[in-house]
Order: C-alpha cells, then structure tokens, then sequence
C-alpha cells in the first residue's frame, strides 16, 4: 500500500509543495509488532506508478515489493521539476557547468539535511521502523543514484546501504572519489552500483570514470555490487528490472531483529 500526501519543502527557489510516496509492506497491519527496515528514495514521482511519472514509466516499485513480499518501508520525495532543470541543482552535492544547460551551484547537500533532520524523524515517528544505520537504506537512479553515493559517503553513520542506478559520478568524478577517501566508511557498509551498456556513450568517460570509482569505494572496504546491465538503457523500465539485483544487495546476510527475538 502507497500513501501520498504533500509537504512543505525549501526547494531552491523558495518553499514549495511536494509530494511524498510512503509504502508500507504486505503484512502491516496483521502484524503490529514488527518493525521494518526503510529505503529512502529520489525521484518519488518516479518510483511507484505509471501515472505520476515523468514519462510515463515508473519502476513498477510497489507492483514489485507487493509481488516478493519484500518486508520494506519504501519513503520517496518527489523532485525539483522546475523547468530551468533545477532538479539538477538540488540533486548534485557539488557545483559543476553543464554544457546544455549552464552552470549550477549545488545544493544536494541541504536536500540530503533535509532527508536526515525532516524526513527520516518523520517517517520513524510515525512508521514501525527499524532507524538503526543497518537498517536504513537510500537509492536512487541518474542525479538520485549521485545522491546516493553521496549520501552513503557523507552520511555513513545515517545510511548503512545504498543502491545507485546509473549514478551521474559525471557531475564531478574526482570529488566524489575523495569523498570516499576521506569518508569515516564503516566496514559493513553495502553498496550496490550499475550502468546499462547501451548508456555507457552518453558522456565522456563514463566506462573509464565508473570502473576508477568502483576501484576506490573496493579499496575502503565496501561490500560492493557493481554491474553493467546487458542491454540496459538510461530509463525508469531498465532500473525496473535490476531491482531483484538491489533487493538481493540490500538486504543480503542483513539480521532481522524479529527472528533473533522469536
């Protein structure tokens, strides 16, 4: 079951209504004690149903969860759809110049703020969750999977996992890997991390950038799963077939807080 209402949000043009996407797993309400992990994911608009999305196609998420019976809370934040591409401002850490669509100042690191002392003390207050870091997820696709990366970088102590689905590690290569550098990265850290082959062209280096990336997250210990998708395209309908692969990282030799307690 999706639940969607709107919030206030400080987007980068002043406050604006958003609309939040919270899905509450199979098995909810028939079972009042048990707790869930979360997934906190960008592009809410784009996560759950064919209607809201940007074009036309979401990620089927809900279809999925209920299909698998996957024990998840599911909370997303629909994006900046400005017209002046503000969702690039609000979904890039760093500053950085666009050749199409001009220079941007960066302002991923209030929204991730906003994520962590607004959204995350909401959906724990108000949902059964499990708010420990091991069980506190975020993902995200394109600018959402950069977010991702530097949610789980920046934020280690808050996000435990996160899964990046063809992540726009374009927007400033070199920051991004001296972020994982200098990261305070605990060693059960888990990231999942993919791009469909058919998306490798769509900027310059992009092979060379993702496997130099990969190398340097391999190096801080990280569980990580990296792939390149056979086929895979920059679209909402190939990130919707690689979620058994995220599913299976996620929540891979993760404890159940309920088993150990049966």
């Amino acid at each position: 079951m999706v639940n969607k209402w709107s919030v206030p949000y400080p987007a980068v043009n002043g406050e604006e209504p958003r609309d939040v996407y919270l899905y509450l797993p199979a098995g909810y309400d028939a079972e009042p004690d048990r707790r869930y992990p979360v997934l906190y994911m960008f592009d809410g608009q784009n996560v759950f149903w064919d209607q809201d999305a940007t074009y036309g196609k979401s990620w089927g998420m809900e279809r999925f969860l209920d299909t698998y019976e996957v024990p998840l809370v599911v909370a997303a934040l629909q994006c900046n759809t400005g017209r002046n591409n503000e969702r690039l401002d609000e979904y890039s850490p760093y500053r950085f110049d666009d050749p199409q669509f001009g220079h941007f100042d960066g302002h991923g690191d209030d929204t991730m703020r906003w994520f962590i002392q607004e959204f995350k003390p909401f959906v724990d207050a108000n949902v059964r969750t499990l708010p420990d870091r091991a069980h506190t997820f975020i993902a995200g696709s394109s600018m959402g999977g950069l977010m991702s990366l530097y949610a789980l970088f920046q934020y280690n102590h808050i996000f435990g996992r996160a899964a990046a689905l063809s992540p726009s590690i374009w927007v400033s290569p070199e920051k991004l890997k001296s972020l994982v550098a200098r990261s305070k990265v605990r060693q059960d850290t888990v990231l999942y991390m993919d791009y469909g082959s058919r998306e490798m062209g769509n900027h310059a280096g992009m092979r060379r950038d993702f496997g130099a990336f990969g190398a340097k997250v391999m190096g801080r210990g990280v569980h990580l799963t990296m792939r390149i998708v056979p086929g895979g395209t920059h679209s909402e309908a190939s990130w919707e077939k690689q979620l058994p692969f995220v599913m299976e990282t996620l929540f891979y030799d993760l404890d159940d807080p309920q088993e150990s307690n049966d």
